[in-house]
């Protein structure tokens, strides 16, 4: 697939975000759309500077970037952490000169975050869910964070095995490797991103809710 088919590629993927934060009737206010930028530029830090490369040869990487996906959308909404993640790792792959990749990193992230933000505030109500009981105060905020996760365990090697054959032109046996592959690394990616989203949710909140940065509903 040539390169400007790749772009418009990623053009079209933004625009259908953005279309879905309008149906969703998705508000963003100047603290919000700053939350999103520091989260984003900060999933972009994670995945640039604490990662392992091209596990095995595969292109797939340990990394820490999704943290601050599942984050976002605890914190906001799912819209939000979707944009966040996408916007900061998609930044990522086209930097390292890989706009075939950000296409499909951008929509990844984006269902990572619909599906965290989905879970917290529309299943669990986290903000307005019970903190007498500890354990299961972060039994919530961990079924929150690794539901997205969880899904992308599944959606990163299926979409990931797509792009690898239908835009990269790879041979099908060589995707089929590379996509079982994957699948070990991001559930690795998933299982450290949960962990590490619970610990800095459960940081992070109270001060952000003192400091009213957080949405009230």
């Amino acid at each position: 697939m040539s390169t400007a088919m790749i772009w418009l590629l990623l053009f079209i993927v933004v625009a259908l975000a953005l279309l879905i934060a309008a149906l969703t009737k998705t508000k963003f206010t100047v603290q919000k759309i700053s939350i999103i930028g520091i989260m984003a530029a900060l999933s972009f830090v994670a995945y640039e500077f604490f990662r392992i490369p091209n596990v095995l040869g595969t292109g797939s990487s340990f990394h820490l970037g999704n943290t601050f996906t599942a984050l976002t959308a605890l914190l906001l909404d799912g819209v939000s952490g979707g944009l966040a993640g996408a916007i900061g790792l998609a930044l990522a792959d086209i930097m390292a000169g890989d706009p075939g990749y950000a296409v499909t990193t951008f929509i990844l992230k984006f269902i990572i975050g619909l599906v965290c933000g989905g879970v917290a505030h529309r299943v669990i109500h986290l903000r307005s869910f019970p903190t007498d009981s500890k354990l299961k105060y972060i039994g919530a905020v961990t079924v929150s964070a690794f539901s997205g996760l969880l899904v992308n365990v599944f959606t990163d090697p299926f979409i990931g095995y797509f792009r690898n054959r239908y835009i990269f032109g790879q041979p099908a046996e060589f995707v089929s490797v590379v996509t079982k592959i994957a699948s070990g690394v991001t559930l690795v990616n998933s299982l450290l991103s949960t962990v590490c989203a619970v610990l800095l949710y459960l940081a992070l909140r109270p001060a952000l809710e003192k400091a009213h940065l957080l949405p009230k509903d």
